[in-house]
C-alpha cells in the first residue's frame, strides 16, 4: 500500500538525497564558484567521489524502501540502512565544510549541508510508522 504516511517520508527523503542535491549546493569555494554533488565526481579526491555516490546510494535506498510495503521487517530493515548512510554522509560533509580554505576571510557553506540530516529525520519518522504498523498487525493476530 503506497498510500501509507511511511510512503511519504520515504518519497520525501528520496527526493531530499536524489533531487534536491542538483538544485542546492554544498559549499562556496575561494573563488567564488557553487560546489554541487554532481561536481564530486569530477575531482581528483576519492572521498568526495564516496560522498556523490553515498548521495545516490541512499536515495536508492529509500526508493526501494518505499516499494517494500509487504514485507515491514525489511522496509524497517532498509530504513536502518539508509540512516547509517546518511551518518557517513553527514560525517564526510562535516568533513569537508572544516576544512575549506579561506575559512577565516569568509565562510559560505550552502544549505545542501542539511540535506543528509533531513533524509536522516523524515527515515526516521517513516520507521516509527512501520513499527507502528507492525505492532497493530501483531495484535490483531493475537485477536484471531
Amino acid at each position: 500500500m503506497i498510500q501509507r504516511i511511511q510512503s511519504i517520508y520515504l518519497l520525501i527523503a528520496t527526493l531530499l538525497s536524489g533531487g534536491l542535491i542538483f538544485i542546492v549546493n554544498l559549499w562556496v569555494n575561494e573563488q567564488g564558484i557553487k560546489f554541487f554533488v554532481m561536481d564530486s565526481f569530477n575531482t581528483e579526491n576519492t572521498l568526495l567521489k564516496v560522498m556523490g555516490g553515498l548521495f545516490f546510494a541512499s536515495a536508492l535506498l529509500t526508493f526501494i524502501t518505499i516499494f517494500q510495503f509487504k514485507n515491514r521487517q525489511l522496509q524497517f530493515v532498509l530504513g536502518r540502512l539508509s540512516i547509517l548512510t546518511n551518518f557517513i554522509l553527514v560525517g564526510i560533509v562535516v568533513y569537508f565544510s572544516q576544512n575549506l580554505s579561506g575559512e577565516i576571510n569568509v565562510s559560505e557553506k550552502g544549505i545542501g549541508l542539511l540535506i543528509p540530516i533531513l533524509t536522516i529525520v523524515f527515515v526516521v519518522i517513516a520507521n516509527k510508522a512501520i513499527k507502528k504498523d507492525e505492532e497493530l498487525v501483531k495484535s490483531v493476530d493475537r485477536l484471531r
